[in-house]
């Protein structure tokens, strides 16, 4: 956690540094301002300006999870973090069309769960001080109560998720790490036209608590986790004891290859159900025509 000398002191510098610059000639202009983060985990991610030779710190409205904090330590680093706040800066300045992303959940597990951003250098100005606001809960009472209409057969095929060469899956069963408190029942992998989706049914231990499950990612061998769609067959919690079924789904490029991720979930805490090792078959070959 920082303490109040320390952020006062990284406060001190930062502000320090900005004063400078603004007299230098040509330097890049410091800017403090809030930034809401997405409301949605498929959301677009608030764009922050970052800078070789300027820190910039993040101050969250609320406690975070400094262990889960996710970004490229080949070109970012972080300087401190602490229970509310984040230190940051590039090792370099990121080249042009580069986006860094760097990502923390809160700890409290409101909605929305996990505050993301996008890091980017822009020639003309910086981001010194990003003050963090998460959006206000929606209106529940004016929620419409209609339901979509239930998707038909022919419409996967309509919309393009299968084409000619149709659907490839794995599966597999077995034990899960015992730190996390679950047992793998199943998992079955599929894989359509330019998308993935895990479909996994887990145990909760009868010795664990009662675990929500809240956002997916997909972690390749190499770069950053992916976003993916989160959809439990049953919202809410999975108690003690009982089992419980998500469904993480994804985007992907088409490619002819395999394709493996790990499997993330994060939950209630710091818990989160990690699977390596998913394997999305290469697209079955089109029939010779």
């Amino acid at each position: 956690m920082l303490q109040p000398f320390r952020l006062a002191l990284a406060l001190a510098l930062v502000s320090g540094a900005a004063a400078w610059a603004e007299s230098a000639p040509g330097a890049r202009v410091r800017r403090e301002r809030p930034v809401t983060v997405s409301s949605t985990p498929t959301g677009p991610l608030p764009v922050v300006h970052v800078a070789g030779d300027t820190p910039t710190v993040f101050l969250f409205s609320s406690p975070i999870q400094r262990k889960t904090l996710t970004f490229d330590e080949s070109r970012i680093r972080v300087l401190d973090a602490g229970e509310r706040s984040i230190i940051v800066q590039p090792v370099a300045n990121l080249g042009d069309g580069e986006r860094q992303e760097i990502a923390v959940f809160f700890a409290d597990g409101h909605q929305p769960t996990r505050a993301a951003f996008v890091l980017v250098t822009d020639p003309a100005d910086v981001d010194s001080r990003i003050d963090v606001q998460r959006p206000e809960p929606p209106n529940t009472a004016c929620q419409p109560t209609d339901q979509a209409p239930a998707p038909k057969p022919e419409d996967f095929v309509l919309l393009g998720y299968v084409d000619a060469k149709g659907v490839t899956t794995s599966s597999r069963k077995g034990n899960l790490n015992g730190a996390q408190g679950f047992q793998l029942e199943l998992i079955v992998a599929f894989r359509g036209a330019g998308w993935i989706l895990a479909d996994v049914k887990i145990m909760n231990n009868s010795d664990r608590p009662a675990w929500t499950p809240r956002e997916a990612t997909f972690v390749g061998r190499v770069g950053m986790p992916l976003r993916a769609r989160l959809v439990a067959e049953t919202p809410g919690a999975i108690l003690p004891g009982e089992g419980g079924r998500v469904l993480a789904v994804m985007e992907v490029p088409k490619t002819n290859a395999d394709l493996v991720f790990t499997l993330e979930v994060h939950g209630d805490g710091e818990r989160r159900l990690t699977i390596p090792d998913v394997r999305f078959p290469k697209p079955a070959a089109e029939e010779a025509q």
